[in-house]
């Protein structure tokens, strides 16, 4: 249990994100205190499977020295500088080089920050920035996608495409358009297969980027994978059919690789397993398997040429944090990427992820699930009220929450979405055994859960 005085510290002093605050005020808080492996332990000493890699991006755990001992390094050597004003220092310049070098198509530089949602908010600045230069101050329109997310900033908080992210803030900003999300299990019609899903999405961007003017339209965010949005694997298909429309009316595609990039999908890149051509990437999480925060922009020739031009006509780029590229974070990223190069770790993804992905569908037949969905080492079941009609539970009754709680009594801690979406993302180094235990765990809760809430035989 946890003590009273951090417990009573933390409802008086804390605001919880992403938390409803009514309900905490009377729950209070569940506080780790200690991480080992793949597990977290609590106060108490009771341990639990981190089955969502904390949020996304623990990939390598909760224990590597080599992390802990790159920082310390650092530390004693530079513990702080900055990229203003032509500054610099080796970590950030050998990690800009190292991005450069693995990314999946080619980029000619790198920016960094500190969150995902830095990133794409610095992203909305750039393709502002250099549509300003090239004399085109209209086209600075964005497309989104309806349950995507890419942040909590006020720009990326507006190409998120999830209401509990826009009620009560007066998002999105103007200029910021959602295009139909490509959930073929919700959004297809009963006469469409996935191919005919496809071309209607096409169709209906295409049909979006001419009544609102092509000459308006700047850029195309998406994700690999929609994470937050409940884990969407888009159809086959359906980035080059996308890609083409972007082509074709010159508007950039932006992938946001936060959660998918460095391995999570099996390949160094969700864009290399999906087939996109990005002008821009934005990465963050896994960049340091969340031991500091960093986030890191690659822009293309094509971006990166306008960009400079305008800095040059204007005296400067106007844009930066100042913890963009810290040095210590920018020692501990170089570090991960060695771990992942050197220990294998995205073979080890594709290796594990068939098993990954049977435990998954060995749930296909449960009653209360009506789509199971992965891939690499990252996946979803979706609950519903009735399986053949696809019929949702009530939103009021959070179903995938209680169900998240009682994996939490199991000793497994996931992730409830939004759609009553269950998801799972364990660290990318999990044990074949601890990945069978995870799923030993949540069969249990899901056992119990489901007695809970249909105490009758189905």
């Amino acid at each position: 249990m946890i003590s009273n005085t951090l417990r009573d510290a933390d409802l008086r002093h804390v605001l919880h994100p992403y938390t409803n605050l009514v309900v905490h005020e009377k729950k209070g808080p569940f506080v780790i205190v200690r991480g080992e492996g793949v597990r977290v332990f609590d106060e108490a000493g009771k341990e639990y499977i981190e089955g969502m890699s904390g949020l996304w991006c623990a990939s390598l755990g909760f224990t590597q020295p080599r992390l802990r001992d790159a920082a310390v390094r650092q530390m004693d050597t530079l513990p702080f500088f900055h990229q203003f004003a032509s500054k610099s220092h080796p970590p950030g310049i050998r990690l800009a080089e190292r991005l450069v070098t693995m990314a999946p198509v080619p980029m000619a530089r790198v920016f960094f920050a500190n969150s995902g949602s830095e990133a794409n908010d610095t992203v909305v600045k750039i393709v502002r920035y250099i549509n300003y230069v090239m004399g085109r101050p209209h086209k600075k329109k964005m497309i989104s996608r309806h349950r995507a997310y890419h942040g909590v900033t006020l720009a990326s908080a507006s190409l998120t495409g999830l209401p509990a992210n826009h009620r009560a803030f007066d998002l999105p900003m103007p200029g910021v358009l959602h295009a139909t999300c490509p959930h073929f299990y919700r959004e297809a019609s009963p006469d469409e297969d996935e191919g005919r899903f496809v071309e209607r999405l096409g169709m209906e961007l295409e049909q979006m980027i001419q009544s609102e003017g092509p000459d308006t339209i700047a850029a195309f965010f998406a994700e690999p994978v929609m994470g937050a949005g409940g884990v969407i694997i888009p159809p086959a298909g359906y980035f080059p059919r996308i890609q083409a429309i972007l082509d074709k009316y010159d508007i950039l595609l932006v992938a946001d690789e936060v959660i998918c990039g460095f391995g999570r999908t099996g390949n160094p890149w969700g864009s290399q397993t999906f087939g996109l051509k990005p002008d821009i990437i934005t990465s963050a999480k896994a960049l340091s398997a969340a031991w500091m925060p960093i986030a890191a922009v690659m822009v293309s020739q094509k971006v990166w040429e306008p960009l400079q031009r305008g800095a040059g006509e204007i005296g400067t780029f106007g844009h930066g944090f100042t913890y963009s590229g810290h040095p210590v974070a920018a020692a501990v990223a170089l570090e991960a990427l060695d771990i992942y190069e050197q220990d294998g770790i995205f073979e080890r993804v594709g290796s594990l992820s068939g098993r990954f992905l049977a435990h998954l569908h060995a749930f296909s037949d449960h009653p209360l699930i009506g789509h199971v969905r992965g891939v690499g080492l990252i996946g979803a079941l979706e609950l519903v009220a009735d399986k053949e009609t696809r019929i949702p539970f009530d939103p009021a009754h959070a179903m995938a929450a209680s169900l998240v709680n009682a994996c939490q009594e199991e000793g497994l801690i996931l992730r409830a979405l939004a759609g009553d979406i269950v998801a799972f993302c364990p660290p990318l180094v999990i044990s074949p055994d601890d990945l069978d235990v995870m799923f030993e765990r949540f069969r249990r809760a899901l056992d119990r859960w489901t007695l809970q809430i249909r105490p009758s035989p189905f």
